[in-house]
């Protein structure tokens, strides 16, 4: 039953996610192992959706470590964990709440010995600031305590960059750039200290190439050149050779020739979608304290509320007109969100 819920599960995000980007491109992906312990270490942008691209991009049922805050609420608690989230405490949480992640971690290993994947944000938090932060010990911490534990064991560490056009706009594209696997195994426990300094060391510098990085002390100043360039984010080498070439070879996105249809199809699927549209726009957004979590709230509005208005939708216009007008109004709502989000 677990299995044909997360199957089930991820094919509505992947025709969710489908209708919500206008782009999305994996690159790499072959170098994944269907099977087997895996550790993807992911940079972190944009708040949930990163972890739902990664879910629905790989043919393995990752488990994902995941902010506790979120499982709060009992019932939010278990669906999140019938999806194989697992929480993790930062200081934030509170100094009492941190011994908690010694089950965490104990668990991930088991489970990284059960030759399961397991998906960890390294940076420790979300931001959407085109850099890769400095990345915590945490992830070093359960491959060290799984050799431990478990010495025959080796283990794939594979960095993923995720890179967005405009994260926190609709409708955006993006790159899930999948990099060279890291066999580990117990020969990275004859000197753990410099072992855990080489493996974060490899995975950073993966990180800022499979996505686009940019130096903290002028970031402002070079973010704002690459707009004025109007550079593809979701080329990260192209974009990263760009910078390092001080702006000399930078290459621009193409231009969109049907931007006017694609305007006209945004405000008729509004009109269409007017009730899920002001809840969103009038209830929803103006409470979103972070633009990281811009994104991850519309995307879960579009996947909800809008299905659940489109069948009501549907039975009024059957059972007061007919139902061919039931099924043109829906067909007349699937090619505008097309017109809309992929043009």
């Amino acid at each position: 039953m677990k299995g044909l819920w997360l199957h089930i599960v991820r094919t509505y995000l992947r025709v969710g996610l489908f209708f919500y980007f206008k782009k999305i491109e994996v690159a790499n992906a072959k170098v994944v192992p269907e099977s087997g312990p895996v550790l993807f270490l992911a940079n972190h942008q944009n708040a949930l959706l990163d972890a739902l691209l990664i879910a629905t991009t790989t043919k393995r049922f990752s488990y994902f470590l995941t902010r506790a805050s979120v499982f709060n609420k009992p019932i939010v608690s278990k669906v999140l964990q019938s999806l194989q989230m697992l929480p993790v405490y930062r200081v934030r949480d509170g100094w009492s709440n941190l011994s908690k992640n010694n089950s965490i971690f104990t668990k991930s290993s088991k489970l990284l010995n059960d030759g399961e994947a397991i998906v960890i944000f390294p940076e420790g938090s979300h931001n959407i600031k085109r850099t890769i932060r400095p990345l915590s010990k945490g992830f070093t911490r359960i491959v060290f305590e799984t050799l431990d534990t478990f010495p025959d064991i080796k283990i794939y560490v594979i960095p993923v960059g995720l890179s967005f056009q405009h994260a926190e706009k609709f409708s955006d594209s993006t790159l899930i750039n999948f990099g060279m696997p890291i066999q580990v195994d117990d020969k990275l426990l004859h000197d753990k200290n410099q072992s855990m300094l080489r493996l974060k060391d490899e995975v950073s510098r993966q990180l800022r190439q499979l996505t686009v990085h940019i130096e903290g002390d002028n970031y402002d100043t070079v973010l704002e050149k690459l707009k004025i360039l109007q550079v593809d984010f979701t080329k990260p080498e192209d974009v990263n050779e760009c910078i390092s070439k001080d702006f000399t070879s930078c290459k621009k996105k193409q231009v969109n020739k049907y931007i006017v249809l694609k305007r006209l199809a945004k405000a008729l699927l509004i009109i269409h979608l007017i009730v899920p549209y002001v809840i969103w726009k009038k209830g929803v957004q103006p409470k979103i304290k972070e633009v990281e979590f811009t994104s991850t709230f519309r995307f879960a509005i579009a996947i909800t509320l809008v299905p659940i208005f489109m069948i009501v939708m549907l039975l009024i216009l059957a059972m007061t007109l007919h139902i061919k007008f039931a099924m043109l109004y829906i067909l007349t709502v699937f090619v505008l969100a097309l017109l809309a989000v992929k043009l």
